[in-house]
């Protein structure tokens, strides 16, 4: 019954240019704040639809405009538009033709979906404004920060924004409220110790078992000071040290990252990494140089904006096509920048894909149901649509 409705709303004319939408981007996919040809390509589609915009925004930004009524409140719709730099293995026919660059996490489909959306709400305009923002740098750079700081938000009252989730079927939609996302800090330990003989092991002070015991001994922090009912995760992801077999290495480098929801938490666990790597540095008679880069802060859903997601869904969608996540991700999500300045929601698009149950997003045989592009775009425009009456109905 749900995919009926979404069927009359999304007819097949549509839906294939969606679909062909995506499989474009997919094939020519860039890096962060590198989105030239993707952001001209996004530019030409919102000219085809009749919808006005503005490039250049946060260097390759696009920020679409559908004002039906100035004076009536505006919902703001995003996408992340950047790739990642992994080679891909799909073989799909529309595998990507930039060596070394891959949409392995949807982005390519995020942005045919809020293409798909500005179609259908340019079609049957909604009782108030829409802004389309098509963010760059949603891997790791913060490009909604810069966006922000362009005034995107300018007299917006509402955003919403989602993600393709492999864990979900086509035609649910995800949806937590409160803390969704985590904190995304990453760390660096430089280690210097004296290097030598392999066979001189005496004369020398081992970055690299320094650098192991560090390894180990981290993930003591988590086990033994950390709340057990708070999440919390420490991964080290790059251990580099050495040139040969026989020499003892005088220096080595660790980096890392911190993912937690709660900042007392954070702050905790950051100042524990100080003080072991501290203690080693004494007992090893070495120096340890540790820094801290803070990352994207949690998405943060607001309540009755939630509420807005869950409505929509069962409505289009079907009684328990709304699925209420249960605990936070430990991911990280630009998108909380945006959360920050005003009411939203971010919520999970269902997208599993048969035969890929084990491939998780940011590998490079990633893929997805494209029947997620149709239930995307109809859903973001019923969701745009109902937040809009909502909202009217609220202004004095």
């Amino acid at each position: 019954m749900g995919m009926q409705k979404v069927k009359k709303i999304v007819d097949d004319e549509l839906f294939e240019w969606i679909r062909d939408v995506r499989r474009t981007l997919h094939q020519w996919p860039e890096l962060a704040f590198k989105e030239e040809k993707t952001s001209a390509y996004i530019a030409e589609c919102l000219k085809k639809i009749g919808i006005s915009y503005k490039s250049g925004v946060a260097q390759t930004g696009v920020v679409g405009h559908l004002i039906v009524d100035k004076n009536a409140p505006t919902v703001a719709l995003r996408a992340d538009m950047d790739a990642l730099p992994i080679t891909e293995e799909t073989g799909l026919a529309y595998a990507s033709q930039n060596s070394g660059v891959m949409h392995a996490c949807g982005h390519d489909g995020h942005v045919a979906i809020i293409l798909g959306a500005a179609a259908l709400l340019k079609k049957d305009p909604p009782p108030g404004n829409v802004v389309f923002l098509f963010q760059p740098a949603e891997e790791g750079d913060g490009g909604a920060k810069p966006m922000i700081e362009e005034g995107v938000l300018d007299n917006v009252d509402m955003i919403f924004g989602g993600h393709i989730e492999g864990s979900q079927k086509v035609g649910e939609i995800g949806i937590k409220t409160g803390v969704h996302t985590a904190y995304t800090d990453a760390f660096d330990i430089r280690i210097t110790g004296k290097g030598g003989h392999a066979a001189r092991p005496h004369e020398t002070v081992d970055a690299v078992l320094i650098a192991s015991q560090i390894v180990i001994n981290i993930q003591t922090i988590i086990s033994r000071n950390i709340d057990p009912v708070q999440p919390a995760v420490i991964t080290i992801g790059s251990m580099r040290s050495g040139t040969v077999f026989n020499a003892i290495a005088e220096k080595a480098w660790l980096r890392g990252t911190v993912r937690t929801t709660s900042e007392q938490v954070r702050n905790q666990i950051v100042e524990r990494i100080k003080k072991l790597t501290s203690s080693f540095a004494l007992l090893y008679d070495a120096e340890i140089i540790y820094t801290i880069k803070p990352g994207y802060p949690p998405i943060i859903n607001e309540d009755s904006t939630c509420e807005y997601a869950r409505v929509v869904a069962e409505k289009l969608l079907g009684k328990g096509k709304a699925i209420q996540i249960a605990n936070p991700s430990l991911g990280g999500e630009d998108f909380a920048y945006f959360l920050q300045k005003i009411p939203g929601c971010f919520i999970r698009y269902g997208a599993a894909k048969d035969g890929h149950d084990n491939i998780a997003a940011h590998s490079s045989k990633f893929d997805f149901d494209e029947d997620v592009l149709r239930v995307g775009a109809a859903y973001m425009a019923e969701l745009t649509r109902h937040a809009l009456q909502k909202l009217s109905k609220n202004s004095p």
